[in-house]
């Protein structure tokens, strides 16, 4: 499997605006000192081609470009930001506010802030080390630098249209699920990998200690190197019964433990839960490194957000729906469900909690079919959906998804017949239910 603790803290960067931005100003910066010191060294030796290219005005001249420059930049870059805060704002309230993420994260916005405020920064740097002929002694003019500073800010314009244009694309609720759905496939690729097999988990038949979290929030990752360790050192086997993605609440029980000789002392059981707790990462926001469900929950809040009364957008609803079955039909081909992680030597050691493709499916059809079965083409595609799991997954899929499949498609029915919609609307899709039972049959 792939290293999942590197991953939460390229995530945890990645959803951040400010560190390509701030490592772009101090590149600026060192950029704004070296190249004035490269023109002293070669001021005069250039050859007239290239010394033609440069900047041929006066110390005054270099000055106001340079002035227009900075004061420019910080006009653009206020412009850039108050549209990106308007983009967060709209998509928070017109779709979900868990897709703030998708935006947070793109590097496009990153690299254009980065470079409006590298140029303003460069600007500034370059504009101290001018001098203007005086009685102290001659004037400077960096050519080679100011040339630079004006490039970047021809880079600036052309990087400004782009970001509008990159903007309008980004907005759109197409593009918004299209992200989604791309980072919870790389999420699936991270969890259930293709080469993983289906793990049994035999647990013992004694009742275990209980292990309680120390802090409040959702769980975001478990670091299995450090929880793995902790059991060895301890001589346990432990069980972490909270998935990535759960809600805990401080002092609660999230895990349990059997000693390899019997219950553990006080003293060891303290040391194992302060040790677990330090390898649980929690935070007050989901985070789509280890939590199986939260893409397949922004996808759902479209949804669910398109069915409401104030937005009344069923076209959204299908294509949301779309996505969730492209999703739920790659879980279904996974082998999904909890993970043993063991010594080198094969004993297991922990146990991690990851949700089954059942849970997984009841999650989805849980609000689908509590929200989208009032209107017909939503249940088309409700039951489309079901169908193209089935087909999928094939006749290899396990006997507990074929279970919930056939259960998910009662329910259906229950809500055909339920609904108000007209009589033969609901004869088309009672047949259609009937049409996938025969599949799963």
């Amino acid at each position: 499997m792939k290293n999942l603790e590197g991953e939460s803290l390229r995530d945890s960067l990645r959803t951040q605006l400010w560190p390509v931005p701030l490592i772009a100003v101090v590149l600026a910066v060192a950029l704004g000192q070296f190249l004035p010191f490269l023109d002293r060294i070669l001021e005069d030796s250039l050859p007239p081609t290239v010394s033609g290219l440069l900047f041929g005005g006066g110390p005054g001249a270099a000055r106001s470009l340079l002035e227009t420059i900075a004061g420019s930049m910080v006009t653009v870059t206020s412009l850039t930001f108050s549209l990106t805060v308007v983009t967060l704002q709209l998509a928070s309230s017109q779709f979900s506010p868990r897709l703030l993420r998708t935006f947070t994260s793109d590097r496009f916005v990153h690299n254009t802030l980065a470079l409006f405020l590298a140029t303003f920064a460069y600007a500034l740097t370059v504009l101290r080390s001018i001098r203007i002929e005086s009685s102290d002694g001659s004037g400077f003019v960096p050519e080679l630098a100011v040339t630079v500073a004006f490039a970047l800010t021809l880079a600036s314009v052309v990087g400004l249209v782009l970001f509008l244009a990159h903007l309008a694309r980004q907005i759109r609720v197409e593009t918004m699920l299209r992200d989604v759905h791309r980072e919870n496939d790389r999420t699936l690729d991270r969890i259930f990998p293709t080469e993983r097999r289906q793990e049994p988990t035999d647990l013992p038949s004694s009742p275990g200690q209980p292990l309680h979290i120390t802090s409040s929030g959702f769980l975001l990752s478990v670091n299995r190197g450090r929880a793995r360790s902790a059991a060895a050192n301890a001589r346990a086997f432990v069980v972490i019964d909270a998935h990535p993605g759960a809600s805990l609440v401080h002092g609660m029980p999230f895990a349990r433990v059997w000693g390899a000789g019997g219950p553990l002392t006080a003293d060891d059981l303290s040391d194992l839960q302060e040790k677990l707790n330090e390898a649980a990462r929690i935070g007050f926001e989901r985070t789509s490194t280890q939590d199986a469900a939260f893409g397949l929950q922004q996808l759902l809040d479209v949804t669910n957000k398109a069915l409401s009364p104030g937005v009344n957008d069923p076209t959204t609803a299908v294509h949301a729906i779309g996505h969730l079955a492209a999703v739920l039909s790659s879980i279904a081909r996974r082998a999904t469900g909890p993970e043993t992680v063991s010594d080198d030597d094969g004993t297991p050691r922990v146990v991690l909690t990851y949700p089954t493709a059942v849970q997984l499916l009841d999650l989805v059809m849980d609000q689908v079919i509590t929200y989208a079965f009032t209107d017909p083409r939503t249940a088309d595609r409700a039951l489309a959906m079901l169908r193209e799991i089935t087909v999928t997954s094939g006749p290899d899929r396990s006997p507990q998804l074929r279970t919930a499949l056939v259960r998910h498609l009662g329910r259906s029915a229950t809500a055909i017949r339920e609904s108000s919609l007209d009589s033969s609307i609901r004869g088309h899709l009672a047949s259609v239910v009937t049409e996938v039972e025969e599949l799963l049959t």
